[in-house]
């Protein structure tokens, strides 16, 4: 069987970030067939009421200009339905997710693409895949009351029809860093064995 892997790092550190370390653990311990990459210390762009105004624009009737518009959220979809599982190294900062994540996240929920409405609500379009969220905290304990990390990506996930979500948690490493990273690196291996 291939597998296919889509590996995001969203730590604004390129060296010496957690996130980037456990997430590519994973990774190397899933031995995917294919990897595909994606960094976002690469800024993605924020959506703009032309984006809004593409997206909202039928395909079959969207200009040149809006094409382009959408141009990078599309290949962002094309990256995510590619892949089988999906490693997301997650930082938490300031009780929640990295602004680049959120600008990723902004780009591939779409309507009719990676979720639909219905008469029940919203339905998931991405399913049969599973996520691995590589996370660390300095002080936010995962799955905690003020952990918004975590519980947001599981949400949107989820909405997207990726139910399947695993927590590997380098968390609280102001406390005890060794310990933390430790008892990660161990949830890593367990995970892809």
């Amino acid at each position: 069987m291939t597998t296919t892997v889509l590996h995001i790092d969203a730590s604004a550190r390129r060296q010496g970030s957690v996130t980037r370390s456990l997430s590519q653990r994973i990774v190397t311990r899933l031995a995917p067939d294919r990897i595909i990459r994606r960094d976002l210390t690469t800024a993605l762009p924020q959506i703009t009421g032309d984006w809004i105004a593409a997206n909202q624009t039928p395909a079959d009737q969207r200009s040149a200009d809006q094409r382009a518009e959408l141009a990078q959220s599309d290949a962002l979809l094309a990256e995510l339905q590619a892949s089988d599982t999906v490693v997301i190294g997650l930082p938490v900062y300031n009780f929640s997710v990295p602004a680049a994540l959120k600008a990723w996240i902004d780009l591939v929920a779409r309507a009719g693409i990676s979720f639909r409405y219905t008469e029940q609500g919203p339905v998931g379009l991405l399913t049969g895949k599973r996520a691995i969220l590589a996370v660390a905290s300095g002080g936010t304990q995962v799955g905690s009351e003020i952990d918004f990390a975590t519980t947001y990506m599981r949400h949107i996930l989820g909405f997207v029809g990726i139910t399947d979500v695993q927590i590997v948690a380098a968390d609280r490493m102001a406390l005890d860093p060794e310990a933390a990273l430790s008892s990660a690196n161990q949830a890593a291996d367990r995970l892809a064995a």
